[in-house]
């Protein structure tokens, strides 16, 4: 089902949150009206009505989306609908919105809940990839920007609830189904990729026994490609002098064609067991298969390495503030690696749970719930490397270079603000050229090459909730007394799997086979050419590639086990009053948590593998208050105030530490004795994010409650971070290095640590506004969306400003629509500034670096049939990313020109219809 920027059903009382109560468009159900003159006010307009009506209701601070039509499919994930919020955006994956960001802040300072249950994740830490959730089975997005006591799982910044369709609260039968194709306008880059994709899906959904009994099944099938051009470079050598400017260090650039195929499947039962106690259970499974091809040449260019050369003299050089910079010139002796490699992810997501809710005639109503969440997920990354020759073939060789026998190139190049483009003299796709080797002897061996990487991350995430509410219902200004228990246990385990690929025979280069080799690859958006083109998986399965397991410390060091128990109590006191003109709403209350959490790894002992466990104990108290005062005169006004916190990364969580002891005075000691114990690696100690925070808005409502401006300023006391540094760490639970007395155990560990923290504040103006309600001849018109300003000051642990990951200093979005006699339109935009972004690093990491700016465009536009032969069929078309917007990203090297990333994804245009019956 499609979502729009809309409400729809409040969230449910069983699930103990503060939504506001369920809103039934009256007006979306024409067919149950007998009044012919009454005006149809239906889909997009609809649900915005919808979404203004919670949004006034609650006394929660929230945004919301939702399905404005059973089978409708304007985004390819809710990722996509969520950005298109107030203060909320998103970060692209292969040009898919699957990270979230709420005020300016990444995914790392919010919680996600899937009809009100905690998820786990298809990504590394806590953070959930919504690229993973099908739209089509979802019914309602909830954004909670402040939270109450009774909402379990909230976050630093915001909580997203994710619902599926409850089939009792939707009180009639459906039944639906669609199916789109898409088109990628920069085609199928790689051999065996594709330039057109399809989606189908179809939503039933139907009460039984006099609607005692109710279910709804959803599922959506997608079978899409994705395509990206990327221009990537490793760093920017020189100082910017006349003599030595700065220069393209080397480039690591690729074509990816990504197919993803993701099924998912969402189910719900629901009974009215008796007049008071209702019974609901529900599960969701999504199989997600993400398979990349990357092809291109990645070239040592500026930092001088394996005999490169540059000569400032050939350069074209530009003035910059901070020094010269070559925008050209030209590289010799230049010895390119050919890469062919896959990097695939595989997840398969389980989510359910049972609930029993009951509702008594007598005040008293009361909840249990039992949730359960699992993803298992491989990330498979393999690195396929060729060129002319092996970097240590031949005996003569002196250092870095090369023997007369290996061809290198003589490469041109011009650097501007969208990457480096290259003028070759070799042909790549000559397999006469090419082998199988090691180019660069990133093996390190003088006769065995490296001819590839094997990297296959393991993850496995489970997670288990209880939970229990009793309500009672009181008579006065206290309108509800609330008290909740929970409790969560989590476990979430890194298990890599990393091998060298070496040639079979122990051979130092090999012909390509000309059974692998495919159509090649073209690098022209680079100048680079044609390049040869095979899979790599094809070579290790005939035995052309041989694998050979990595035992380096590095790898263990990588895995985890994490395990969370978390048990929550909550006590929340409801309060509804009138005062004056207007009516005062809200809550108080107060939430504990207590915290069990251990790290179970290998550790190193001055190098010696030991196995070991860690943790800690402790409490959170979380007071919250949040009241709403409504005016007659459709003025709301709001004041929220809390405790917030979020917890750390799971990885950092990790007990893969390496230390050893230092037996030289060098007055680093932190209790002054000698020999002591440093190291560094995760810390299992690390207390969550802590911040105390204040929220006042004000709202004006107009047009009979379709139309919203909205003004929201928030300030968070950051009482807590977390950022790497050195701390003083307690070594008393790991073993001592053989043969090694330390005077204390008490030594240094560098590593994440909790630090003080530092203020952000903020303010977001929204609105949603139907045009005719100020000019007659404008209806079918409107606009919705709004803009968020944040500013941090966030120290480190050195008393430096430091910059937040994800953090955007602006956030703007909006979409003007016009909807009327069947006909729809729609054209929307979303912008963030500079942010600090995930990007994946060496051998799979995550790793960060600074995006640039970006403004993504979409549109759309459709009719429905509302009478006649073709009544509840829709009809129509899209357009994604309509400018071609790049994401961008770059060093600190103060110059555009200093690019890292240049990802071009191109522009995507979608056709499809659904049927309603």
């Amino acid at each position: 089902m499609a979502l729009a920027l809309a409400g729809g059903f409040g969230q449910s009382a069983a699930i103990a949150q503060d939504a506001a109560e369920p809103v039934v468009n009256e007006a979306a159900t024409e067919d149950e009206s007998e009044d012919e003159d009454v005006i149809v006010v239906s889909g997009f307009r609809a649900s915005l009505e919808s979404s203004v009506n919670e949004k006034r209701r609650s006394d929660l601070i929230l945004e919301s989306v939702t399905a404005e039509d059973i089978g409708k499919l304007p985004d390819d994930s809710i990722g996509e609908s969520i950005a298109r919020l107030p203060g909320v955006t998103s970060q692209r994956l292969n040009g898919r919105a699957n990270v979230i960001a709420i005020r300016g802040l990444g995914p790392d300072f919010s919680q996600t809940l899937l009809n009100g249950r905690e998820q786990t994740s298809t990504g590394d830490n806590r953070a959930v990839e919504f690229d993973q959730y099908p739209s089509e089975v979802v019914n309602q997005v909830v954004v909670y920007k402040s939270p109450s006591a009774s909402l379990v799982g909230q976050g630093l910044v915001g909580t997203i609830d994710v619902r599926t369709i409850r089939p009792l609260e939707a009180g009639k039968q459906i039944f639906a189904i669609g199916a789109k194709g898409s088109y990628a306008d920069l085609g199928a880059l790689n051999a065996g990729s594709k330039e057109f994709g399809y989606r189908a899906n179809a939503t039933y959904v139907d009460q039984f026994a006099d609607d005692t009994i109710g279910i709804a099944l959803a599922a959506a099938y997608t079978d899409e490609p994705y395509q990206l051009q990327e221009f990537n470079a490793w760093g920017y050598g020189g100082g910017g002098t006349p003599g030595s400017p700065f220069v393209i260090g080397g480039s690591k650039s690729f074509v990816t064609s990504t197919q993803l195929k993701r099924f998912g499947v969402n189910g719900t039962f629901q009974a009215e067991v008796t007049p008071t106690l209702t019974l609901t259970v529900d599960g969701f499974y999504s199989n997600f298969d993400d398979d990349s091809t990357k092809r291109g040449i990645e070239l040592p260019l500026g930092f001088g390495a394996f005999g490169t050369t540059f000569d400032p003299a050939t350069a074209t050089t530009t003035p910059t503030e901070f020094g010269d910079f070559a925008s050209s010139g030209t590289f010799q002796n230049v010895q390119g690696v050919v890469r062919n490699d896959v990097f695939q992810r595989k997840a398969d997501l389980y989510s359910g749970g049972l609930n029993l809710e009951y509702e008594g005639e007598d005040g008293w109503s009361a909840f249990f719930d039992f949730g359960y969440s699992r993803t298992d997920r491989n990330e498979l990354s393999i690195e396929s490397y060729s060129g002319t020759g092996f970097n240590w073939d031949d005996p003569n060789r002196v250092g870095d270079e090369f023997a007369a026998g290996d061809p290198t190139d003589t490469i041109g190049f011009n650097s501007g603000t969208t990457g480096t483009v290259f003028s070759p003299t070799l042909d790549y796709s000559d397999p006469s050229l090419i082998f199988l080797t090691d180019p660069l002897g990133w093996g390190g061996s003088l006769t065995v090459p490296q001819a590839g990487y094997y990297n296959n991350r393991i993850l496995e995430d489970e997670l288990k909730q209880y939970r229990l509410g009793v309500e009672k219902e009181l008579d006065g200004f206290l309108s509800a007394v609330k008290f909740g228990l929970a409790y969560t246990d989590r476990a979430k385990s890194l298990t890599p799997d990393e091998s060298l690929i070496r040639l079979a025979g122990g051979a130092t280069e090999l012909a390509i086979p000309s059974s692998a080799l495919l159509e090649p690859t073209n690098l022209d958006y680079l100048g680079l050419g044609p390049i040869v083109s095979y899979d790599p998986r094809g070579l290790i399965a005939d035995g052309t590639y041989v694998l050979e397991i990595n035992t380096s410390n590095d790898i263990p060091a990588k895995a985890y086990r994490i395990s969370e128990k978390l048990m929550t109590a909550y006590l929340q006191v409801d309060l509804d009053k009138e005062i004056g003109t207007g009516v005062l709403t809200g809550n108080f209350g107060v939430q504990a948590i207590a915290t069990n959490q251990k790290s179970s790894g290998i550790a190193f002992a001055d190098g010696q593998r030991v196995d070991v466990t860690l943790g800690d104990d402790f409490w959170d108290v979380l007071p919250s208050l949040n009241l709403s005062y409504r005016l007659a005169s459709d003025w709301v006004f709001r004041l929220a105030a809390s405790r917030q916190i979020q917890r750390p990364q799971l990885d950092d969580l990790r007990s893969a530490i390496g230390y050893s002891v230092i037996t030289a005075i060098d007055d680093q000691s932190p209790t002054g004795l000698y020999p002591y114990i440093s190291g560094g690696g995760g810390n299992p100690l690390l207390r969550p994010y802590r911040a105390n925070a204040v929220d006042f808005n004000v709202e004006k409502y107009f047009a009979n409650g379709a139309g919203v401006i909205a003004l929201q300023l928030f300030y968070k006391d950051i009482v807590s971070y977390i950022d790497a540094s050195q701390t003083v760490f307690d070594y008393a639970g790991l073993p001592i290095p053989v043969g090694q007395t330390p005077a204390t155990t008490i030594g240094l560990l560098n590593s994440e640590i909790n630090t003080g923290g530092g203020d952000f504040y903020g303010a977001e103006i929204s609105a949603t506004v139907p045009f005719d309600a100020f000019f007659s001849f404008l209806e079918g018109f409107g606009a919705t969306g709004g803009v968020g300003y944040t500013k941090t000051k966030i120290k480190d642990a050195n008393d430096n400003v430091d910059v937040i990951p994800g953090y955007s200093k602006w956030v703007a979005n909006g979409t003007l629509y016009y909807e009327r006699g069947g006909f729809n339109a729609r054209g929307s935009a979303r912008y963030r500034s500079q942010f600090l972004a995930d990007f994946t690093g060496f051998g799979g990491t995550p790793t960060r670096r600074l995006a640039r700016a970006e403004t993504i465009i979409d549109a759309q536009i459709g009719y429905d049939f509302d009478s006649g032969a073709l009544e509840g069929l829709s009809v129509y078309l899209q357009g994604q990313n309509l400018t071609n917007t790049p994401f961008v990203s770059q060093f600190d090297v103060p110059v555009p020109e200093a690019v890292i990333d240049n990802q071009e994804y191109g522009r995507r245009f979608l056709a499809g219809f659904t049927y309603r019956f």
